[in-house]
């Protein structure tokens, strides 16, 4: 059942013209530099130090790796972290590296 409403979702997405991470309740990451990273969507903290940041997401976990990294906004969605941001990974349920 869940296949099938993703493909509704992602049918009317298409024919309104509407942005997928709206319509699919997917993650935006919007990154400025090197220096500010906003994440929207997101499911909760799992972890959170001045080099990482792990993110629930409804598909696994999104990790922020950099050097003095400080959290300046959270909402139940929505993340804004500053510092220096080195890298951003998105780890798949269910899917093996490589």
């Amino acid at each position: 059942m869940m296949r099938v409403s993703r493909k509704l979702r992602k049918w009317t997405a298409t024919i309104l013209d509407l942005p997928q991470d709206v319509a699919l309740d997917l993650p935006r990451i919007t990154m400025i530099g090197g220096l500010q990273l906003t994440v929207e969507n997101h499911r909760g903290i799992l972890h959170f130090s001045p080099e990482s940041l792990r993110l629930a997401m409804d598909n696994g976990e999104m990790e922020v790796t950099g050097r003095d990294l400080v959290i300046r906004n959270i909402g139940t969605e929505e993340v804004f972290v500053e510092g220096q941001i080195m890298g951003v990974q998105l780890h798949v349920k269910g899917k093996t590296p490589g």
